[in-house]
């Protein structure tokens, strides 16, 4: 046996021992006064009148020194240090608590707050018990490299030793918050639309199959809200929005997971111009409620969301970065510019995403401060409204080369998005796994009317590890899939 299971098996018997005893370790009935937070911050007050609070936490440390023993024990709010005294507590309970209370128990205290000779912020004990008793120890040592594929399966404990990674968590609660806040204050309403769906898109991705039994019915998981989305617009509803999770059968690396959280929202009788002004002062806004102000650190450079952000055209930095013009090339020319520049171009690619490989390589990893990439080649969104024959009405944003938004003026024209539809399917029939099914009931909709509209998508995930300068998406998701361990 194990050192492990030999400390899991005593601290079992101890429970057994104490339900015997007629202490029950998981009771029912929990008492507290106060969450140690505001025990804390009313400190003087508590203390100078000396009256007796409750307070309830996990125990995180013990330290004995003869008939003293000093504990930490903190609540989701805050820790503080416990004494527990033999002469004032009884050696009878004394005694109990060195034989049965654990590093990890969870207790509930009751005593009075005093200040020790360093001057640390103390609860006398006079009465306590265990609420949850602990039947593992908790590791000594949790950090480092070796632990990283660990943290991610038994986040529970990533959690409990690391006040950086729940707070990043707390960020990422609280942007979402602020995110839905900003939009319903500008007017947007939040809906739900389906997650399995009878066929995919909005997006260029590859889907996740399953089956419906009781319909004998194959469905995806969504790539994309988008489709559902601008069914409303043509129902009525002018701003909507949504933020949910969508499924991506794609690589993972340190910007893409298999499902992720993503907002989009539609915005009818506005363009792509608005939409990058309106983009500015959202996160402008909710950077400045979640961390106070619109300046953070990613990989060690500053990063600064204030002011107009720079436009830049995909063109010019194809250009720029590569030499090519994409107008003087036709798709076979860009195609072995792009093998010779050592791109990995997916089979069946056509001229637009060829160039977008290119961008993705040699372009994006360039941006560092918030920049809006404007008017991608024309067919590289077939979702996308034309701003003129070669160009569309779009921009992207991008922070330290990742991509973080896309977005555009939506193609309201059914027949010409009928055309783009047709051409898509032409493109995965061919071997690019990545382009838009042909949606023949989504077209339908369409030639009811659909009005002029903007439409957004911004990854939650991608944005909270910049903001809170993470590694990788896993670092920012709170229980991402891993594989098993066999």
């Amino acid at each position: 046996m194990s050192v492990i299971d030999e400390i899991r098996e005593n601290r079992k018997n101890k429970s057994k021992r104490l339900k015997e005893s007629g202490i029950d370790p998981y009771p029912i009935e929990i008492k507290r006064t106060c969450e140690i937070s505001e025990a804390l911050r009313d400190f003087d007050l508590i203390s100078k009148e000396e009256k007796e609070i409750i307070l309830v936490g996990r125990m995180k440390t013990i330290r004995t020194h003869g008939g003293l023993t000093f504990i930490d024990f903190e609540d989701g709010t805050a820790k503080i240090q416990g004494l527990i005294a033999k002469d004032k507590i009884g050696t009878d309970f004394y005694d109990l608590f060195l034989e049965m209370f654990d590093m990890g128990d969870f207790i509930q205290a009751r005593g009075t707050l005093f200040e020790t000779k360093r001057g640390e912020k103390t609860m006398q004990i006079a009465d306590c018990k265990i609420i949850t008793k602990s039947l593992r120890a908790l590791p000594e040592k949790w950090h480092g490299l070796k632990d990283v594929e660990e943290r991610f399966r038994k986040r529970y404990l990533d959690l409990m030793f690391s006040p950086e990674v729940k707070n990043n968590f707390v960020i990422r609660s609280n942007f979402i918050k602020e995110l839905r806040s900003f939009l319903n204050n500008e007017g947007f309403l939040e809906v739900e639309t389906p997650i399995l769906q009878l066929l995919y898109g909005g997006a260029r991705a590859k889907p996740f199959k399953t089956h419906i039994n009781a319909m004998d019915l194959d469905v995806y998981l969504r790539i994309s809200p988008e489709l559902y989305l601008k069914r409303l617009l043509v129902g009525g509803f002018e701003k909507v929005y949504e933020i949910g999770k969508c499924f991506r059968n794609e690589g993972v690396d340190k910007f893409h997971n298999p499902d992720f959280t993503m907002i989009e929202f539609y915005w009818a009788y506005a363009d792509y111009k608005q939409l990058m002004k309106m983009t500015e002062k959202m996160l402008q806004t909710i950077l400045t409620n979640v961390i106070g102000g619109t300046e953070i650190e990613y990989n060690g450079e500053k990063i600064s969301f204030d002011g107009e952000w720079e436009r830049i055209e995909f063109f010019a930095l194809l250009e720029k970065y590569t030499g090519i013009k994409y107008e003087e090339l036709n798709e076979e020319a860009l195609l072995k510019k792009g093998r010779e520049l050592g791109v990995d171009i997916p089979d069946g690619a056509d001229k637009p995403n060829i160039a977008d490989e290119i961008y993705k390589k040699y372009c994006r990893p360039k941006i560092i401060q918030p920049t809006f990439v404007i008017h991608h080649p024309k067919g590289f969104q077939p979702l996308a409204k034309s701003f003129d024959k070669d160009k569309l009405a779009s921009f992207a944003l991008v922070i330290h080369g990742a991509e973080v938004v896309n977005a555009f003026s939506e193609l309201n024209d059914p027949m010409e998005q009928e055309d783009r539809l047709k051409s898509q399917e032409k493109l995965f029939s061919g071997g690019f796994e990545e382009a838009q099914r042909s949606d023949e009931d989504f077209v339908e909709a369409l030639e009811y009317g659909m009005p002029p509209a903007a439409g957004f998508g911004m990854g939650i995930d991608r944005i909270i590890s910049i903001i809170t300068n993470s590694n990788s998406l896993r670092e920012i998701i709170l229980f991402p899939l891993m594989k098993d361990r066999d």
